[in-house]
Order: C-alpha cells, then sequence, then structure tokens
C-alpha cells in the first residue's frame, strides 16, 4: 500500500490498515449479529439490503429502510439503535444511554458476546399491545 491524499489530507499505510481491521471487525460483528437472529448474514455485506435485514431484526416494516434515505434518519437512527437492543433484552435506561453513546461498539458487544440471546422483534410487540387494548366504555 501507498500512502495517497484525500482533500488535502494524507492517509498513510497505518491508517490504510487500521481501516481495514476496524471494517472487518464490524462486518464479523454484524454477521454473528443478524446469526443470532437467524436472519442471513451474508446481508451485511450488500449496501441497502443490510438496512432492511435490520428492520426485520427489530420487526419494523421492511419500508422502514426507505426513511433512512430521508431526513427522518435524524429520528430513525437512535430509535432503531434502541430497539435493536431491546431486542437482545436491553430495556434499562442505563442500556439505552450506552447504546445511544456507544452506538456501533454497542451493537459489536450485542453481536460479539456469548452471553446475548436474542429474544425477538420488539416493534411488532409493542405495535399488538397498542392494538389489542379493549376501548370499551359499556
Amino acid at each position: 500500500m501507498e500512502d495517497f491524499e484525500i482533500f488535502g489530507f494524507i492517509i498513510t499505510e497505518q491508517v490504510q490498515l487500521a481501516a481495514i481491521f476496524i471494517g472487518l471487525v464490524v462486518f464479523v460483528g454484524n454477521c454473528k449479529l443478524f446469526a443470532k437472529a437467524d436472519l442471513p448474514f451474508w446481508t451485511v455485506f450488500v449496501p441497502f439490503l443490510n438496512i432492511m435485514t435490520a428492520m426485520k431484526l427489530v420487526g419494523r416494516p421492511i419500508w422502514h429502510a426507505w426513511l433512512f434515505l430521508t431526513p427522518a434518519v435524524v429520528y430513525l437512527l437512535p430509535k432503531t439503535l434502541i430497539e435493536i437492543a431491546q431486542s437482545f433484552g436491553k430495556h434499562k435506561t442505563s442500556d439505552y444511554v450506552l447504546v445511544l453513546i456507544f452506538n456501533v461498539f454497542y451493537v459489536l458487544n450485542l453481536g460479539l458476546s456469548y452471553d446475548e440471546v436474542y429474544e425477538g422483534p420488539v416493534y411488532q410487540a409493542s405495535q399488538k399491545k397498542v392494538s389489542t387494548d379493549n376501548f370499551n366504555m359499556a
């Protein structure tokens, strides 16, 4: 590898190797995360399909992945990260704060940790809870 320049910044060989290593760890962590949820792990390598698979992981409709291409991503990304944590049984406030601050590393921890178990999608469960309530006044 040779050093190269982007926008006036010189990218050294060490930075390139570090980026490749971090990228491999991220891909392996996400593959393990999807495998724990019995979803196809190879979708991690397809750019937009991985977001659609993440929507399946939390139980959201597939079309919600298209919202990531709009300004709604400002609201949807933190919400999806929290729902991923909830899908693995993390329901404490401290878990929500950690997933919002250390988002990528927290999701990697969920995927790479042997102790974490996928409990199922949470978005559908919250929608069913609202729809099954009986609003009869009689």
